[in-house]
């Protein structure tokens, strides 16, 4: 590290004389050709004439009468000049006025500012030239290579990640290690006439590892890597991005056996002739150059090319056909087990304290990817660093579940009684369907504390298991749930606000996706309406209509998501009418706390049942 230092200093030097020759020869230049301010003859006869002129200095030139007349004015510190084509009739004119003066001949300039001065400035600049050009290969080398690739390449002898170090995906890695057998011992397979494939192409939701599975198959292959982007092939000029990927495939064949590794390769791979772009752009050439280079290396040259992406869908057909991606491995977001093996890789460098439980933890974050695991580590972390404690504790993961989950609680904001009052209740609604609805719960934590994205507060469900299908009852269930804000709202103060807005857009966009994606309404039936109106925006079709049906269709379509809306709510008022008094009991609670756990909130169903028991015996 330090070398490197001295060296970039060293280079600065010579950098630095330079810039400081050209500046004191510009400033001598400067000076030297510094003139005093110019004047008529006839201002300069007037002076004279009013006896104001004094100190004249007349320059003749030594071959011709020309010259120049140099004088200063009373009261006046800057001196002026005046040309004059004839300095006999100057000198003719001053005595005839009996005004004194000197004559000299006008000075020369030496030699070494008329001639040699001149080139040592040439000199110095193409010499600055050359060195900028030079120096940590600078602009002008980068515009000679301007077509070049930008893949980064990572050696065989550098640090390598294993499949060790990825956690959480047991079938995919079973799935790529084909790919690392081969690399490993091509002659196995060529003898029983087997092709391996060509292109991998691991999709999966942002977050999921693919970067870090690829980087684990070259890591294990014990092979060069080359990595890139799918947008650092495509520039604005024409060309640029079919060179790179020429360049690239032909380093790659240079070093077989070797993975490249094109990341996020939708920039560069989306369904040709369609969207906003015409059919000759310059991300269709690229695209067409890589087919076709693909295409070029053969079963012998050891190249195997993984490409991630989460838009498999805008991808151009040519592209995922036998030859070129003949793979696709499905890189999803972990289940529970996943989760955990995840965890504790994430947590194999913080010192935990013991009542860490990683399994509670990973049954708890359902939905979440190996990212968002990472992230709620180090922001467990942070949290117990802030406190300037030595061990990460479950407290404080707990509260970096909520930060990374809802957002960061605002405690200063102020708030109204009346508005607290009011998310209390709101609140409580949410709270009290969640626990009761059997589908969709249990309660992890309820409050009326403002968060970081605008919500006056939250609700925080605990879903205690993976599930892959969504069922009927289930969505119908969510949009009771979602509901319930707006009813306990209702039911108490007679009134509604408008904090229920995301609630009722949330529950809309369910119930419509019910009729119109998934097929579930009894009028329409299994047919799907779903109007896909991104298609222009993700590479398709710019003429596409983004209606497929028409007037009548859309009417019910309304009165179904209408049907569906209502009957969640009216299903939702009875729920929270039947529990008044645990809805009052948990909103008084939230307003004492501000933030309920689950078992205080839980506890609020039991003490009424004792309630009811205790006046029945006082009755009997």
């Amino acid at each position: 590290m330090g070398a490197n230092q001295n060296n970039g200093r060293n280079g600065r030097i010579p950098f630095l004389f330079i810039m400081i020759g050209i500046l004191l020869i510009v400033w001598f230049m400067t000076q030297s050709g510094q003139q005093e301010g110019s004047v008529t003859y006839k201002e300069f006869k007037r002076h004279v004439d009013s006896g104001r002129a004094k100190k004249i200095e007349i320059h003749q030139n030594r071959s011709v009468p020309t010259g120049s007349v140099v004088f200063t004015i009373k009261d006046e510190e800057d001196a002026q000049i005046v040309y004059v084509p004839d300095v006999a009739k100057v000198t003719e004119y001053l005595d005839k006025k009996n005004v004194s003066y000197e004559m000299d001949n006008v000075r020369e300039e030496s030699y070494f500012v008329s001639s040699i001065l001149p080139m040592l400035i040439m000199v110095g600049v193409a010499f600055l030239f050359i060195f900028m050009m030079n120096r940590q290969g600078g602009a002008g080398a980068q515009a000679m290579n301007f077509g070049s690739s930008r893949a980064k390449l990572t050696d065989a002898k550098d640090k390598r990640v294993t499949f060790a170090q990825v956690a959480g995906l047991k079938e995919e890695k079973e799935e790529l290690s084909e790919v690392v057998d081969f690399l490993k011992n091509p002659q196995k397979y060529l003898r029983m006439g087997a092709r391996i494939p060509k292109g991998v192409l691991l999709e999966g939701p942002p977050g999921t590892g693919k970067t870090l599975l690829a980087r684990a198959v070259a890591g294990e292959a014990g092979v060069p890597f080359f990595t890139i982007s799918g947008s650092d092939f495509v520039e604005m000029f024409v060309g640029v991005g079919a060179s790179r990927v020429r360049d690239l495939f032909a380093n790659a064949k240079k070093n077989a056996p070797c993975i490249v590794f094109i990341d996020e390769i939708d920039a560069v791979a989306r369904r040709r002739g369609t969207g906003m772009g015409g059919g000759h752009d310059e991300r269709e050439q690229t695209l067409n150059q890589l087919l076709v280079e693909m295409d070029g290396f053969g079963i012998h040259e050891g190249i195997i090319v993984i490409a991630a992406t989460n838009r498999v869908d805008i991808l151009d057909p040519a592209i995922m056909r036998p030859g070129r991606f003949d793979r696709k491995v499905i890189v999803g977001r972990p289940d529970v087990v996943g989760r955990e093996e995840i965890l504790k890789v994430h947590a194999a460098n913080k010192p935990l304290s013991d009542d860490v439980d990683l399994k509670q933890i990973a049954r708890t974050t359902a939905g979440f990817t190996g990212a968002d695991l990472e992230n709620l580590m180090n922001e467990a972390a942070i949290i117990a660093a802030k406190t300037d404690r030595v061990f990460l504790t479950q407290a404080d993961i707990r509260q970096a579940f909520i930060k990374v989950g809802i957002g960061a609680e605002k405690k200063s904001k102020v708030i109204s009684d009346k508005d607290k009052r009011i998310t209390a209740f709101h609140e409580s609604g949410h709270a009290i369907l969640f626990h009761l609805l059997p589908d969709i719960g249990p309660v992890h934590m309820v409050s009326i504390i403002p968060t970081g994205n605008g919500a006056a507060g939250y609700t925080m469900p605990l879903p205690e298991r993976d599930e892959i299908f969504n069922t009927r009852g289930q969505m119908l269930q969510d949009i009771t749930a979602t509901l319930g804000g707006r009813v306990a709202e209702e039911e108490v103060f007679d009134d509604i606000t408008t904090g229920a807005s995301q609630d009722i857009k949330q529950a809309t966009a369910l119930a419509r996706s019910m009729v119109t994606k998934f097929g579930m309404s009894e009028k329409l039936g299994l047919i799907s309406y779903d109007d896909e109106s991104d298609d222009v925006f993700i590479g398709r079709d710019l003429m596409h209509t983004s209606r497929r049906y028409g007037e009548q269709v859309a009417g019910t379509i309304d009165d179904e998501v209408k049907r569906i809306i209502d009957e969640c709510y009216a299903r939702a008022h009875q729920i929270i009418s039947d529990n008044r008094q645990v809805l009052d009991a948990c909103a008084n609670l939230l307003l004492e706390k501000e933030k309920i756990t689950r078992q205080e909130f839980e506890a609020l169903f039991e003490a009424p049942a004792e309630t009811a028991a205790t006046q029945e015996n006082e009755t009997v």
